[in-house]
């Protein structure tokens, strides 16, 4: 039994059989080309999580691969620790959470680098979160110097109702980036080549299915979308879950003619998958589809803004009939009028940056915001912290 990440205690509990499991770890280990006899994983990620207890303790368990494992805690205090166990024990295979790259490019010294060298680091998975190709240029131009090749950079797709990974990036290469019009993609939901002197979008493709794992991408009615469409992301294998325990509604409404259907959406192009974000999170905005995460990424870009602690939701507005983005950013700074200069900033670059404009920006002070079990970005239960904390009735 896995259970779904969730922001206040343990959500759905994902019901797998042994040979699910075992289907998974035997499809994965060959997709990454494991060798027992030279591969090291080194991991700070919590077993409490699919991507820890599958990628970081099942999968080196069963194939008898030494493991490097450190306290989440301890790794957030010195991030650096991390790279330094990566040289000391030649470590190849570590998995990331997007925001994670940010954080280490941003928080580790050249001075907790001496001596380290990161050259035998044959793939850091981006996993857990829509990935963004910024952050692996920052984690590359930071660490390039200490032996890191771009191509150790690579993504993954992955939940725990497929035990773990659906889609994998070939390792022989870098990670493709699909650079596309946003405004197209937020009014269409067509993923379609930027226009020259139009605002455009970056999306990283999350690879290819696992040999044993199809994939879809189907519209409301279950028909298949053609590629470059965006819609739901669908998935069927022989590692799937069974059930949502004790949830027969819940099985019932995300599993249909034998197919996963996700919540997550995304479109295919050149036979990869490229996800864009959570049905549920999707803003509409003047009939534009916004997705949280990308405004959540521009915010991010701000000066004195906490990478990877920024959260983006809409809000209903009677008056317009329509939704209101509302963006709230923790910052470097507990003054005042810095965070309202801030928050100023926030408005522009995302106004000028997107499809929409912008208005409701609010700057607070670290750790207010909300992040669930796996460490994502909990939307809803933000929003309803907003509401009770922060809005002006």
């Amino acid at each position: 039994m896995q259970h779904s990440s969730g922001t206040t205690g343990l959500q759905k509990g994902v019901a797998l059989s042994h040979r699910a499991m075992l289907n998974q770890l035997n499809a994965y280990s060959k997709t990454l080309r494991i060798d027992p006899a030279s591969d090291v994983i080194v991991s700070w990620l919590p077993l409490y999580h699919d991507m820890g207890f599958i990628a970081c303790f099942l999968l080196p368990v069963l194939l008898r691969i030494p493991l490097v494992n450190m306290s989440p805690f301890d790794w957030v205090r010195a991030p650096y620790k991390l790279h330094q166990a990566v040289s000391q024990y030649k470590g190849t295979l570590t998995w990331l959470p997007n925001f994670a790259y940010n954080f280490c490019a941003h928080k580790i010294r050249e001075r907790n680098l001496e001596g380290v060298n990161l050259s035998s680091w044959r793939a850091i998975i981006n996993c857990s979160e829509p990935v963004h190709v910024e952050s692996h240029n920052l984690f590359f131009e930071k660490f390039s110097a200490y032996g890191l090749t771009k191509s150790a950079l690579q993504t993954c797709y992955a939940m725990a109702e497929n035990v773990f990974a659906v889609t994998q990036s070939p390792l022989d290469g870098i990670p493709a980036v699909d650079e596309i019009d946003r405004e197209t993609f937020m009014t269409q939901r067509l993923a379609t080549p930027p226009i020259a002197g139009q605002p455009s979008m970056k999306m990283t493709s999350s690879g290819n299915p696992l040999p044993n794992t199809k994939v879809r991408v189907v519209d409301a009615d279950f028909n298949d979308l053609p590629n470059r469409s965006v819609g739901e992301i669908a998935m069927q294998s022989d590692c799937m879950l069974t059930e949502y325990f004790n949830r027969p509604d819940a099985t019932e409404s995300a599993i249909k003619n034998g197919w996963y259907l996700t919540g997550d959406y995304g479109y295919i192009a050149n036979g990869e998958l490229y996800v864009s974000g959570r049905k549920k999170d999707l803003i509409i905005v003047g009939g534009k589809n916004v997705y949280p995460q990308d405004l959540e990424s521009l915010a991010s870009e701000v000066p004195g803004v906490h990478a990877g602690r920024t959260v983006a939701f809409g809000m209903y507005d009677e008056e317009e009939g329509t939704e209101e983005v509302v963006i709230i950013a923790e910052a470097d700074s507990t003054d005042p009028l810095e965070q309202e200069a801030i928050a100023d900033a926030i408005r522009k670059h995302v106004t000028k940056s997107s499809a929409i404009a912008l208005r409701h920006v609010k700057v607070v002070d670290d750790k207010w915001i909300i992040k669930t079990s796996s460490g994502k970005t909990a939307r809803s239960a933000n929003k309803e912290k907003f509401l009770k904390e922060l809005a002006v009735h």
